[in-house]
């Protein structure tokens, strides 16, 4: 049910979420860089990381290389949650991930001892972004979410 907290009838303005409101830009920046470390060792571990509105995975893909030939090679990609996907009607390719992948939650206490945080902070600081993130896909809006 962890899902449904990101399918808003309202869209969610920051100001109005405890967490983001007390916390400074850089703060959240240095929050999301964390997250994107912790995220990205997972993925070399050949894990998949879900983050609520969607899971990050390495897939498999073809990439063409010249004269027509095709090179398999491995793709970090984001794959939007089903339900986000029909509630917020988006479209996109249908895309799976492999079944050897084991699927894991993001270690907050981990994240938060990188960037002494208290892990707390650093869970709700991650849920409020997603939130907005969600609200502005109900919005319509254009989203740029940066990851190195």
């Amino acid at each position: 049910a962890k899902m449904q907290k990101y399918l808003l009838y309202n869209s969610v303005e920051p100001e109005e979420l405890p967490t983001l409101k007390e916390l400074s830009t850089i703060e959240i920046c240095k929050v999301w860089s964390g997250m994107s470390r912790h995220i990205y060792r997972q993925l070399l571990k050949k894990r998949a990381v879900e983050i609520g509105v969607g899971t990050f995975a390495v897939l498999p893909v073809n990439a063409s290389v010249a004269e027509g030939k095709v090179l398999p090679v491995e793709r970090p990609m984001f794959i939007l949650s089903k339900p986000l996907k029909m509630f917020y009607k988006l479209e996109s390719d249908e895309t799976k991930i492999p079944d050897e992948t084991p699927v894991v939650q993001p270690d907050f206490e981990a994240v938060a001892a990188n960037i002494h945080f208290r892990h707390e902070i650093v869970e709700q600081c991650v849920q409020e972004t997603l939130l907005c993130f969600a609200g502005a896909l109900r919005d319509n809006k254009e989203v740029e979410f940066s990851f190195r």
